[in-house]
């Protein structure tokens, strides 16, 4: 009886928590988010998949749960602050003229991204859990006038994932876990549409012309689109001795057909334009195809006071070849933007030091590849490098109750961006961007 009050109680927190998830958005390298854990975060993630100090194992390796014992919950939450600011060298329309308007601001968008986990024993060797979490999210937004404006001006993607997970300890030495994945998704694009531009080119040589030329007539296009998806996480975790473990685990990836609308907003100066049926109010589809993940991790006590971490995570990021934006109304052709990633490895180590019984202090360090070539790179997503750099501290206050702390520098390589479209003209710049990260994360066990 007492085991169902405490699963309806987790029920309902786990419902809060995913509608404070939902309104959430932020960026890492690519458009993942690993900051799934507070004392992952102080570790830059090292060790995630071997380390199962809490129930974030969850997400990360669900075989880490045989190392929990008894019903345990948690909630955290990370303040994401990035800066992204673009510097415009040459932006221009296809006619060569210079492209009017600023550079945009800072794009990027501060963001609280929350997690829970709960984690309970079903007998001395199988446990379960269940967490709700954001694994991947963007935003980023320019000022409605900025010279890449024709490219994108805002960009968000919102996920929510739930995943309950089921482990056995087969060994003393040997764990496997498996995990279920049930995630919503939800985008947003806008970008102006050049239709001074699309004007004078449709209506060359006839009286309807005068008037248009590049930049004289701008509209609007806003496009959103949700869907539901399924997908699974399976891990291994092995203890040679008790001072050293090894985790292995895979995320599979996933496929959601964001199904929704797209709204054109069309001046009266360029309403002409309307005529033919198309920049008219319609449904449109999109395909976005999330990677899978690989992780191997390793923590290794060094002394009684001293563990060191690892982890190397790949990401098939190659998944997305492109941005596809499919109308139903036949006189709205489709946008196609070629962006072809690539796979990356994210490589991070970090550093565990028990200063007391109640206190434990983490550091780490992470390099995270970028998956954009320079050659494909785009306003929307104008990823490069990042370097983190991590600290963080674990407080037990009692054997019930413990607090963490996490604080994340992320330096973002400056890049450079050279976008072109029939439409849109091209952008020319240099784009330079940072990242800090404060979290905190209270654990209740029962």
């Amino acid at each position: 009886m007492l085991q169902s009050v405490k699963n309806a109680s987790l029920v309902g927190l786990l419902v809060l928590c995913s509608i404070s998830a939902s309104a959430q958005t932020a960026r890492a390298s690519g458009y993942a988010l690993f900051e799934q854990s507070v004392k992952g975060l102080g570790n830059a993630f090292a060790g995630s998949a071997a380390t199962a100090e809490d129930a974030s194992t969850i997400f990360y390796n669900p075989a880490g749960l045989t190392e929990l014992s008894g019903f345990q919950v948690q909630n955290g939450a990370h303040f994401i602050i990035p800066v992204l600011r673009f510097t415009n060298s040459g932006s221009r329309f296809v006619t060569g003229s210079p492209i009017p308007g600023s550079e945009g601001g800072d794009a990027g968008a501060e963001a609280l991204v929350p997690n829970l986990y709960a984690s309970w024993d079903l007998s001395e060797s199988i446990k379960a859990g269940i967490g709700i979490n954001v694994p991947f999210g963007l935003q980023t937004k320019y000022d409605n006038d900025w010279v890449g404006r024709y490219q994108g001006i805002n960009s968000k993607l919102l996920t929510i994932n739930v995943n309950p997970s089921i482990a056995a300890k087969l060994s003393d030495q040997f764990s496997i876990g498996l995990g279920a994945n049930l995630r919503y998704a939800k985008a947003e694009l806008s970008n102006a549409v050049d239709l001074g531009l699309i004007g004078s080119q449709q209506l060359a040589g006839t009286p309807f012309a005068a008037g248009f030329a590049p930049g004289s007539a701008d509209g609007l296009a806003e496009i959103e689109g949700e869907d539901w998806s399924l997908g699974v996480n399976i891990g291994a975790l092995y203890k040679p001795n008790d001072g050293t473990k090894i985790g292995l685990a895979f995320r599979s990836g996933m496929r959601h057909t964001l199904k929704g609308s797209a709204n054109f907003t069309v001046p009266d100066n360029a309403a002409i334009l309307t005529r033919s049926g198309s920049f008219t109010d319609t449904e449109a589809e999109a395909v976005l195809r999330t990677p899978a993940t690989v992780a191997l991790s390793g923590s290794q006590k060094l002394t009684e006071k001293l563990t060191l971490l690892g982890d190397a995570t790949w990401t098939n990021w190659s998944r997305f070849e492109e941005l596809r934006i499919d109308f139903a109304n036949p006189a709205q052709p489709a946008v196609v933007k070629a962006q072809n990633w690539k796979d990356t490895i994210r490589l991070s180590l970090g550093l565990n030091y028990a200063a007391s019984d109640r206190l434990l202090l983490r550091a780490g360090f992470a390099f995270d590849p970028t998956p954009t070539r320079d050659e494909f790179r785009t306003v929307r997503i104008p990823d490069s490098d990042r370097t983190w750099y991590t600290i963080g501290a674990t407080y037990k206050a009692s054997d019930k109750f413990s607090l963490d702390v996490g604080y994340a520098y992320i330096n973002v390589d400056r890049t450079s961006i050279n976008e072109s479209s029939a439409a849109g003209g091209t952008i020319v710049g240099d784009y330079r961007g940072s990242i800090n990260i404060l979290s905190a994360q209270a654990r209740w066990q029962f």
